[in-house]
């Protein structure tokens, strides 16, 4: 099975988006990530739905998790409100990694070398400077197990 096979559409965002719209998508769809792509509707990195978390939890409750016990359950419930107003862009990692994108011919080990390499939960399959789809972590699993 090849990376073809795998792929299926998958909705992209742009560094300008607002990151709740990305996390209301994800939510909504049920997502592992997005593809963020340029003006030309090319990927330029993958945004894992940790990456919104990791801009919406407050750095002290990252830094020691006990003081996430101390917030009460009605502010605790809606942490995602710290995410108004800021953009994708925010949400991204400093230091860009390799990005997870394959041609449509990868094999399905070539796909979960890319993802665990990356440590992304999808890949964008790019053909001919153009977006195909993606591959899920969890469709790539699905076909491993099955095999």
């Amino acid at each position: 099975m090849r990376a073809r096979d795998l792929a299926c559409d998958f909705p992209t965002v742009t560094v300008d988006t607002p990151v709740y719209d990305a996390a209301r998508l994800l939510a909504e769809q049920d997502l592992p990530g997005l593809i963020v792509v340029d003006g030309r509707g090319l990927p330029v990195t993958i945004l894992p739905g940790t990456q919104v978390l990791r801009l919406a939890v407050p750095g002290y409750c990252q830094d020691d998790p006990a003081l996430a016990r101390v917030v009460d359950e009605a502010h605790a419930d809606r942490f995602l409100h710290a995410l108004a107003g800021r953009t994708v862009r925010e949400a991204l990692p400093a230091q860009p990694r390799e990005l997870p994108i394959t041609a449509p011919d990868a094999t399905v080990l070539e796909l979960a070398a890319l993802m665990a390499r990356t440590h992304s939960p999808l890949v964008a399959v790019v053909s001919d400077g153009a977006l195909l789809g993606a591959v899920t972590l969890q469709a790539l699993l699905d076909r491993a197990v099955a095999a």
